[in-house]
């Protein structure tokens, strides 16, 4: 999809037009899907948060200014988004590691699927602000502003994640 074609769907959508909407949905919703999922590490409330993205962009449309570029203002609805209902739950439902034992033919999970458990297991500040600054490309500062942190404790944070991160791949 060429810039103008973007362009022209954001100003459809904008007056209304549910069609165009619809193609911006189809457009962005893997992207922002994941984003969720790497936030939630839970494919359920990945998609509810994915769901409630679109409703606010939808009602928040008239808001784009397009100061920035429609897709880093999707990606910050959708971070928010995430973050706050991480905040409502403020508990994490992760797999207990004893249950594993349980499955003993279950096949070697692959490198990609390790990452992505380790990165599920980290806590949620952690978790957040590592998927925010290695995997979205956020700066610090646009962490801190995002999840209402000092831009310290967003470094601070994100060291804590590399440290667990790197003692669980020793072992």
């Amino acid at each position: 999809m060429s810039e103008e074609e973007l362009q022209h769907l954001i100003r459809a959508s904008q007056k209304g037009d549910l069609q165009s909407f619809r193609a911006l949905h189809a457009r962005f919703v893997g992207r922002t899907y994941g984003v969720c999922l790497r936030l939630l590490a839970d494919a359920q409330k990945a998609e509810d948060a994915c769901q409630e993205t679109f409703i606010k962009v939808w009602q928040q449309l008239h808001r784009f200014r397009g100061d920035s570029s429609f897709s880093t203002w999707l990606h910050s609805i959708a971070t928010r988004t995430a973050i706050d209902l991480l905040r409502k739950e403020r508990k994490l439902h992760l797999v207990d590691a004893g249950e594993a034992d349980d499955y003993p033919d279950s096949p070697a999970p692959e490198p990609c699927e390790d990452l992505e458990k380790a990165i599920a297991s980290l806590p949620a500040r952690a978790r957040a602000v590592f998927v925010l600054f290695a995997l979205e490309g956020y700066t610090h500062p646009e962490i801190s502003k995002l999840l209402g942190i000092a831009e310290g404790s967003s470094k601070a944070h994100y060291h804590r994640a590399r440290q667990l991160l790197q003692e669980r791949f020793r072992e």
